[in-house]
């Protein structure tokens, strides 16, 4: 679900030798730190993500306008990501991650403070120009694997994403039930955000030393910085891998930007309820990638894997898109209405009566609905947490090893570039068509992308 994250996917085992990845295991003296920041720094994320429909709608916005919200974080990372994984590669990956962490923790303060929409996506906005943790993080996990296990390497930042979607909504149940206002779970995303800079500071170490920088130390230009990016594009199969990034993160931002949205007008689901949907993704994401993902991708290969995850997304999305209109059993429309215009995290509110999103209708309550969308939840949360790694793995099997910064930050802008379109285009069909057609034409577009992948992907040539 992002517009930070990212996902991201691992596994387990043997005995390690101090400094140095084996064959089959990594060194987890160095992979534990990066693992400790990255999951603190996500569960800053994960306490406000459940809530951030919440928030524009508290001001009456229109799905369209909800779309926004979600796009201002990703469409100013298509800025930030690439230059800031360019300098991660030429100054190292800690100050990089301290300047993103910074402007994360100012950003939640802004969202804690906001008195109107277009303070909300100011906030937004902040976050993603600088935002590039979890592609910093990527780069300095690909500093200590090798080939044979950067997959699981990898994985294990979505392992943090998926804890950090287990607890974050935790907290934001608990922060909900203390108080109506959504600017505690902005202060409390505050917090632990600032608990991730205290830990980049004394307990993370650079996984690039200066004398492993010399290379993008002589490539000092503008126009030398794009013919490096071109290098990478044209090959091979780096191309493919990006249409299919960006194609799939398109697709599926869609789905996480208006999950919220979804769950509100056609299930009568509020906060708390989404922050449970959101611990029960995030369950099935950290068994995913601490049990299975670096062992499946040993067994059936990254390409296949990666094909594998898209079929698991296109059958998750058309069960969402089929999902019976039916309140859960405890909704009741005129508490849903006061809820809504009594959350504003300031003294404005909406007004009861004028909120622009529709309410599902009082009656035919059951639990019928909600068990439809937990199921069809499942695939799709084995999908996200083994598609971006298994793109990302092989897109660095084919760079070299001065350039996992750049490629990793050219995937993540591709990522940034998906959602920030995405959430416009899906709330339109939204708007204008109705809830169910984003996730439906989602669902056929993502299967026309499984087929290509298997047809298309092949794992790279070693002796290449």
């Amino acid at each position: 679900m992002n517009g930070k994250v990212n996902k991201l996917s691992t596994s387990q085992q043997p005995a390690l030798k101090a400094d140095t990845p084996t064959d089959n295991g990594l060194d987890f003296n160095q992979v534990m730190p990066i693992f400790a920041l990255v999951f603190v720094d996500v569960l800053g994320l994960t306490v406000i993500l459940p809530l951030l429909h919440l928030y524009a709608a508290a001001f009456g916005a229109t799905p369209l306008e909800i779309g926004l919200v979600a796009a201002a974080f990703p469409l100013a990372q298509l800025i930030g990501v690439p230059a800031m994984g360019a300098l991660s590669d030429r100054y190292g990956r800690k100050p990089l991650l301290l300047i993103s962490q910074i402007t994360t923790c100012l950003s939640f303060i802004m969202l804690g403070m906001a008195n109107s929409l277009t303070m909300i996506i100011a906030s937004r906005v902040l976050d993603g120009l600088f935002g590039a943790n979890m592609a910093t993080a990527q780069a300095a996990i690909s500093d200590i694997t090798d080939e044979k296990n950067r997959a699981r390497g990898l994985g294990l930042t979505g392992a943090a994403f998926g804890l950090g979607f287990i607890f974050g909504p935790i907290i934001s149940i608990l922060a909900l039930e203390m108080s109506d206002s959504l600017a505690i779970p902005a202060f409390s995303a505050a917090g632990y955000s600032f608990i991730s800079i205290l830990l980049t500071l004394f307990v993370f170490k650079e996984t690039l030393p200066p004398e492993a920088r010399g290379k993008n130390k002589t490539e000092p230009t503008e126009k030398t910085g794009r013919m490096r990016l071109m290098s990478i594009i044209v090959l091979p199969q780096i191309a493919l891998l990006l249409v299919l990034m960006f194609s799939q993160q398109f697709i599926f931002y869609g789905f996480e930007s208006l999950m919220g949205l979804f769950t509100l007008t056609r299930l009568g689901l509020l906060g708390q309820g989404n922050a449970i949907l959101f611990l029960f993704i995030g369950t099935i994401l950290v068994m995913v990638q601490v049990r299975f993902i670096g062992k499946w991708a040993r067994k059936y290969g990254e390409a296949r894997m990666a094909a594998v995850a898209m079929a698991l997304l296109a059958a998750g999305l058309l069960l969402v898109a089929t999902t019976p209109e039916q309140p859960q059993p405890f909704y009741v429309r005129p508490i849903v209405e006061n809820e809504l215009a009594s959350q504003a995290p300031s003294s404005t509110e909406a007004i009861v009566g004028e909120i622009a999103v529709d309410l599902p209708a009082q009656g035919n309550n059951g639990i019928g609905g909600v068990i439809w969308f937990l199921v069809a939840l499942v695939p799709l949360s084995i999908g996200s947490g083994l598609i971006r790694p298994m793109l990302n793995t092989l897109m660095t099997q084919r760079a070299g090893k001065n350039a996992y910064g750049v490629v990793l930050g050219l995937s993540s802008s591709f990522v940034s570039a998906a959602n920030a379109a995405a959430p416009i285009v899906m709330g339109l069909i939204f708007q204008h068509y109705g809830e169910t057609v984003p996730f439906l034409v989602g669902g056929i577009a993502m299967s026309i992308l499984a087929i290509i992948a298997f047809a298309r992907i092949r794992m790279p040539d070693p002796a290449s």
